[in-house]
């Protein structure tokens, strides 16, 4: 197929926005719609959802969305890929093709299976030594099965758990029709798919340069145009908000990933190989992508459950809030009783400021997070007694929710089992079963991923003390109990300038929370930025994480507003 392959992208997460599918096959051209719903907290989400309806464990707004567009897919040849299965993608393919028949539709609704391991958890030794048996345990699946369902004639495949590329990657293998190790292909198209796997966030959303965007609409989701050698163009339907540029996909490169080798099911893609190109208004090319085999094993993402949660935010205003903040530790301790939960986590946020002329502006907020097995200990004893302070406290006591009952957490942690365990099933739309046999080679390409260092930049040039958001982008997100930050610049003077200065003890300076933990850093020179990954921030991962920031979203920007002594020549 000579033609490039248009993909779309609907969805970044489960609840994303609604229209999206509608604005997305409405507003131009498209061969292939692809919506990603699933995340590690998503799976126990779902999990805790089908505990109460086994036949639940999809994601619902998929199917409403699907009731109000699915026609419109099929007038305009548009076939549409999702892993809204999440937990069932048996049940959700059933439901779909019941309200093709409601719809009087002739759709043919593929799905694909076996990345479920629940049932083979204690054979696969999934038992954590603290919270027993998972709650979920998926596997994630490569591209293939939703391939070998195109190439049969499907107009809809749904998926469980596979990669968020897959969803990109599958179409591209099947369009194409390229062979199991066209490693480059197909680590162009993951590439690609990892552009699209977050939605907006390609066209200019969360982006660390917001105010250079000047059109204020919502930014439209992407789309990539892909070519038979794997490369390919990012764009969005004209007349979208947002915007499509080198920096705003770079920012989207940057976003969870770990070292240069990018290890999937299908590909290894390095991603110290990418090139990026500004190819026309809102077009950026992606070339020059090279992969290699993946690794001998696959990830599977485990979910427990952990215990129950709570928290509780003081407001404390005016003079001595330091002081406050003290006398409020000191008084919910002893009203612990000598018998705290097992995490109890005290982050003062903001600060009151001088001679302030809004309360607004004389506040600060106090927030506890408390985790524990038992419910009873963090449920309303804590809050209550949290309530219980609001005439024997500090002067002007107020808070900014009422008490609670706790709520369960999940504990998120990776496995990995041998490729061969995994039993990957295509199941097209007239219900026969074929099996994806695993990847044909393999190898451990993760050694190549050695830590850069850095030598300290010696010079006599003036410099300027400004924030390092001055000249610096940067993007950070979770991976579990871990946070990356991929931080990159916007010229090659900066980047000469960034790559030597910011080392991980540099690192570790501006963003002291993360003294405590492993760093990693990596570096990436095509895309002119540095990576880093911190170890353990956060926690066990965002639903049982007591940081204010439980998912590491915002590391970023409080790393590029921290000041930094910059030569005046890059500013």
């Amino acid at each position: 197929m000579s033609q490039p392959l248009r993909v779309g992208n609907a969805s970044g997460f489960y609840g994303d926005r609604f229209s999206a599918m509608r604005e997305m096959l409405e507003g131009g051209p498209l061969d292939v719609l692809t919506g990603d719903y699933l995340a590690e907290l998503t799976m126990l989400i779902l999990g805790r959802g089908k505990l109460k309806d086994p036949e639940a464990g999809y994601a619902t707004t998929f199917l409403r969305q699907m009731e109000e567009c699915l026609g419109l897919a099929v007038d305009r040849g548009v076939r549409i890929v999702a892993n809204a299965g999440g937990l069932n993608p048996r049940g959700l393919a059933e439901q779909l093709r019941a309200l093709a028949e409601r719809l009087g539709l002739e759709v043919r609704v593929a799905h694909v299976e076996g990345d479920d391991l629940l049932p083979r958890a204690e054979e696969l030794g999934f038992r954590h030594e603290r919270y027993g048996a998972p709650l979920t345990a998926n596997a994630y699946l490569g591209a293939w099965g939703i391939a070998e369902c195109l190439r049969d004639g499907a107009n809809v495949v749904v998926t469980g758990r596979v990669t968020d590329a897959s969803l990109v990657v599958g179409p591209a293998a099947a369009h194409f029709g390229w062979a199991r190790d066209a490693w480059d292909a197909l680590a162009g198209a993951t590439v690609a798919g990892h552009v699209l796997e977050c939605g907006a966030q390609a066209t200019g959303g969360n982006y660390a340069f917001f105010e250079e965007i000047y059109n204020v609409k919502a930014p439209g989701y992407p789309v990539t145009e892909i070519h038979a050698d794997g490369s390919s163009v990012v764009t969005k339907h004209e007349g979208t908000g947002g915007a499509v540029t080198v920096d705003t996909v770079t920012a989207q490169l940057l976003y969870e990933i770990g070292g240069p080798s990018y290890a999937g099911p299908d590909v290894t893609t390095r991603f110290d190989t990418i090139e990026l190109a500004q190819d026309g208004p809102d077009r950026v090319r992606i070339s020059g992508v090279r992969g290699l085999a993946p690794p001998p094993s696959t990830k599977v993402c485990l979910n427990h459950l952990g215990g129950h949660r709570n928290e509780m935010t003081f407001v404390l205003t005016g003079l001595g809030i330091e002081a406050k903040a003290e006398l409020v530790k000191a008084q919910m301790e002893a009203a612990f009783d000598g018998t705290p939960p097992a995490r109890v986590e005290w982050t003062l946020i903001g600060t009151a400021k001088p001679d302030p002329a809004t309360q607004g502006a004389a506040t600060a907020l106090l927030r506890c997070a408390v985790l524990d097995r038992d419910p009873e200990k963090v449920g309303r004893a804590f809050s209550s007694a949290a309530v219980e302070l609001a005439l024997a406290g500090y002067p002007g006591f107020t808070m900014t929710s009422p008490p609670d009952k706790a709520s369960p957490y999940g504990v998120y942690t990776p496995a990995f089992v041998p490729n061969e365990a995994v039993e990957h099933v295509a199941v097209t739309h007239d219900g026969r079963r074929i099996p994806i046999p695993p990847p044909p080679t393999t190898m451990d390409s993760s050694t190549g991923d050695g830590v850069a260092g850095t030598s300290e930049q010696v010079d006599n040039t003036p410099t300027i003390r400004v924030p390092l958001g001055r000249v610096a982008g940067a993007r950070s997100g979770d991976k579990g109990g871990d946070a990356n930050v991929g931080v990159w610049a916007r010229t090659d003077e900066q980047w000469r300038w960034l790559e030597s200065f910011l080392s991980v003890e540099r690192f570790r300076e501006l963003l002291p929370e993360t003294r405590e933990h492993v760093v990693r850093r990596y570096v990436l020179p095509n895309l002119r930025a540095v990576n880093f990954v911190v170890e353990g921030l956060l926690q066990e991962g965002v639903s049982a994480s007591t940081r204010f920031d439980p998912q590491g979203k915002a590391l970023g920007e409080w790393l590029r507003s921290r000041l930094v002594d910059i030569p005046e020549a890059v500013l």
